[in-house]
């Protein structure tokens, strides 16, 4: 299975036609018939269902499809790092990050690099701890911004210098927004918008306790904004992380007692990485150090 026939691939499943695609490629239909045809023998599947007018995928076309994805991605990373071993640091570093106060420190550390080094560029990837681990363990992530606790067997990381606070977001109208904090027992009854995960074994579900069965989950999302709107909406109480962002209408009220969260930033241990990401992970250590000892 070749990387050009995999462009090819990728080509058709977005054109929907063999001619648009060949058009686009600057080959011959025949020569990309031939070439889709030969990739089904390989694979031993039909990818395409044929008419006069379009083409639809399989269903084994679309596995191949989000693995081709996956795969010409890595394979243009992997070929970036080789590029960036000169000595005037270039290239892209790929950091993935959950939605966090701290967020702010990972973007003053990435302007002072960037002052440093303007040659480089830096890839954001949005997302919770789950998917933010997955993408570093398949390659496609550098480091990542995750809360803890941390895998220190597969990982290195360096604490952020400051904790994230749980609380709930509620409308203004609402019985509960004359409250200074919120306390299990608060919640009793209540529906909630929360993160995604296993509700009853994150940390939100162990400070609820005995009440974590008297809660409806009416709905979950892997980004703050998105269950604000829906709290907003009065779809049930944001349970969520204090971002200092304002949402019209919502008012931010902490847990009683306290609930808060660390976050670090890793990168996988025994992983050769490129001089630039090297760089930047080395200066990184050195910010956040420098933070905690009052030097910055």
């Amino acid at each position: 299975m070749e990387l050009r026939v995999l462009n090819y691939f990728l080509a058709i499943a977005r054109e929907e036609n063999f001619t648009k695609a060949a058009h686009q490629l600057h080959v011959t239909q025949p020569t990309l018939s031939r070439q889709i045809a030969d990739l089904e023998q390989e694979l031993g599947v039909k990818l395409f269902v044929r008419s006069n007018h379009n083409i639809i995928l399989t269903e084994d076309g679309m596995i191949l499809k989000r693995r081709a994805q996956e795969i010409l991605s890595l394979a243009d990373k992997t070929k970036r790092d080789f590029l960036q071993k000169d000595e005037a640091l270039s290239g892209t570093i790929s950091i993935g990050s959950g939605e966090f106060r701290s967020t702010e420190y990972l973007a003053k550390i990435i302007a002072v690099f960037h002052k440093k080094y303007p040659n480089i560029r830096y890839e954001i990837y949005s997302g919770n701890a789950g998917n933010i681990r997955d993408y570093i363990e398949r390659g496609f992530l550098d480091i990542g911004l995750m809360s803890e606790p941390i895998d220190m067997r597969k990982y290195n990381s360096v604490n952020m210098p400051l904790k994230e606070q749980w609380g709930v977001f509620v409308q203004k109208d609402s019985p509960l927004s004359t409250k200074d904090s919120i306390r299990p027992e608060d919640l009793n009854g209540m529906s909630i918008v929360t993160a995604t995960g296993d509700f009853n074994q994150s940390r939100i579900g162990k400070w609820l306790g005995s009440y974590r069965e008297q809660v409806e989950i009416v709905a979950t999302t892997n980004l703050p904004y998105n269950e604000a709107v829906l709290a907003k909406e009065n779809i049930g109480i944001m349970l969520s992380i204090n971002l200092n962002c304002r949402y019209e209408n919502l008012r931010f009220i902490p847990l009683n007692p306290i609930l808060e969260v660390s976050t670090a930033l890793a990168w996988k241990k025994d992983q050769i990485f490129s001089a630039t990401t090297s760089a930047f992970i080395e200066f990184a250590c050195q910010y956040l150090k420098g933070i905690s000892n009052n030097k910055l």
